[in-house]
């Protein structure tokens, strides 16, 4: 079942997204070379704390996974793209980053993820970061009233097609609200005018990812959690939470 959300709950769901950013902001502040992902994330928590907010992921434990994710932020690096685990590796010149936040304020959801580069940036990785914040825009651009999914996730996948790299569908964006993950899948590849009709009051969080080579398969880590690619390519990862108002989508 996918809920309508009221202007109100919006509004609620807007504060713990206000957090998310926040979060964000200061990791990617702080990440420079010499500095551990498991640091990265004290930064997040210290975020956290100092808004009341609750983190969606520490704890968190999905039926794919073989043990409960342990941080606030998602941390994958170079061709690890969605779920890496905060360790204690240090992070090098050139790195690129993608780091993932989730929080509750007052019993509403936020989620959100950008990358960027670590030091002196490769001119491929910007280019990659580009491409799928573009496609972020795209997806959430086509998320209006009387639209269809298959809108938004065909927007989505149109950047990547054109730009010749790989996209993954076994992981996309999702329905959120009182919950992280809530229905509907929203799925970074489809056909424009199929699905269900968006309406106002629907709460999404959308999230390209894409690896720069032309494959889309990957490998999970031993730690159960850290998904990279199979070809050893860097990924590139964007997302925000939206509401569909009268005016539009806003984040």
């Amino acid at each position: 079942m996918v809920e309508l959300k009221t202007p109100a709950e919006i509004e609620a769901m807007r504060a713990a997204g206000r957090v998310v950013g926040s979060a964000l902001a200061a990791v990617k502040k702080e990440a420079a070379v010499g500095v551990t992902l498991r640091e990265l994330d004290e930064v997040a928590r210290d975020v956290l704390r100092a808004a009341g907010a609750v983190s969606l992921f520490d704890g968190y434990q999905p039926g794919f996974a073989t043990s409960p994710f342990s941080g606030v932020i998602c941390t994958s690096v170079n061709d690890a793209v969605l779920h890496g685990l905060p360790s204690n590796l240090k992070l090098a010149d050139g790195d690129l980053l993608n780091v993932d936040c989730g929080a509750s304020v007052d019993g509403w959801c936020g989620d959100a993820a950008t990358s960027f580069c670590v030091g002196t940036p490769r001119p491929e990785d910007l280019e990659l970061i580009e491409i799928t914040e573009r496609a972020l825009a795209a997806g959430i651009a086509a998320a209006v009233p009387g639209s269809r999914l298959g809108d938004v996730g065909a927007a989505i996948g149109r950047i990547g097609k054109e730009a010749g790299i790989g996209t993954n569908l076994d992981f996309g964006g999702h329905g959120i609200g009182r919950r992280m993950h809530e229905e509907p899948h929203v799925p970074n590849g489809g056909r424009p005018g199929r699905g269900f009709k968006l309406q106002v009051g629907h709460t999404f969080a959308i999230e390209p990812w894409f690896w720069s080579g032309p494959g889309n398969a990957y490998i999970i880590d031993p730690d159960g959690w850290t998904l990279r690619s199979a070809d050893g390519t860097r990924g590139a990862h964007a997302e925000h939470t939206i509401a569909i108002t009268p005016t539009g989508p806003q984040i």
